[in-house]
């Protein structure tokens, strides 16, 4: 990683840097806080570059967010520069699906080894992204400072669950097979080329506070908090999409002269 130090400043991370269990709970948790999952790209039709320099440039001195690829390829660099072993998996994305559906691997987890055991981490699932880590031999309930999460055993993977609304979720699944960085260079060009990617057509975005998960998933804006009611808003025009991704997601759209018309489009079509 070429800035660590900048990297730890920015997410805000003030305790003793050492390959421990401690620092790598601070360290996920406050990466989650502080950048944001977004499609923005994407949705521009912009390249999404897998490039180390480039993924950092762009997440941390640009003040963007990212997907996976590019949030836990950021992730797993700081953590190794701090002396984690740190292995990068490929998931089957199974949210909103049955557990076992056949999907290609699109998404990136990481394995970290802490301690003599191995913790799974992951900073890029959007609205429901872990905020904490799992004890990857443990098939039981797990908190975060979110909501709980379990790995369950499916045959030589695993599938991850989160419990909402008391009923546990199926969101991926994984094995344990090493990932090199051009293994996900394919699922990252598909994501952002391809029209039939949710990624393309619409607003994903989403942020973690301390307190819970915002969403923005077209003009529709949520805060979800858990254990209580989900707060929802439908943002009225383009100029309230745009204040939303600077003021509650704080992403710096600048750099992106051609996001309001494509907004624009995107809203006259969401109007019928």
């Amino acid at each position: 990683m070429n800035d660590l130090s900048g990297y730890l400043q920015y997410i805000g991370f003030e305790g003793r840097a050492g390959a421990d269990l401690a620092c790598l709970r601070d360290v996920v948790l406050r990466h989650v806080l502080t950048i944001p999952f977004e499609n923005l790209d994407a949705l521009t039709g912009r390249r999404v570059s897998l490039e180390p320099g480039d993924v950092e440039r762009k997440l941390l001195h640009q003040r963007r967010g990212g997907w996976c690829f590019e949030q836990n390829l950021l992730l797993g660099n700081a953590l190794r520069a701090l002396g984690f072993p740190v292995v990068d998996l490929a998931a089957r994305v199974v949210w909103g699906r049955a557990a076992d559906a056949v999907v290609a691997r699109t998404h990136r987890v990481l394995q970290v080894r802490v301690e003599d055991r191995d913790w799974i981490v992951d900073a890029g699932f959007g609205g429901q992204t872990l905020t904490g880590v799992l004890d990857l031999a443990s098939e039981e309930s797990q908190p975060t400072p979110h909501e709980p999460f379990r790995l369950v055993r499916t045959g030589n993977e695993r599938l991850m669950e989160t419990r909402v609304a008391g009923e546990w979720l199926p969101m991926f699944r994984f094995d344990l097979q090493p990932q090199l960085p051009v293994d996900f260079e394919a699922a990252n060009f598909q994501l952002v080329h391809d029209p039939a990617s949710h990624f393309t057509q619409g607003l994903r975005i989403s942020r973690v506070t301390r307190e819970g998960r915002h969403v923005l998933r077209g003009f529709e804006l949520a805060f979800h908090v858990p254990g209580r009611e989900t707060r929802r808003e439908t943002l009225a025009d383009t100029r309230a999409a745009l204040d939303a991704l600077h003021d509650v997601f704080g992403i710096d759209t600048s750099g992106l002269p051609d996001l309001p018309g494509r907004l624009e489009v995107l809203h006259r079509a969401s109007q019928g």
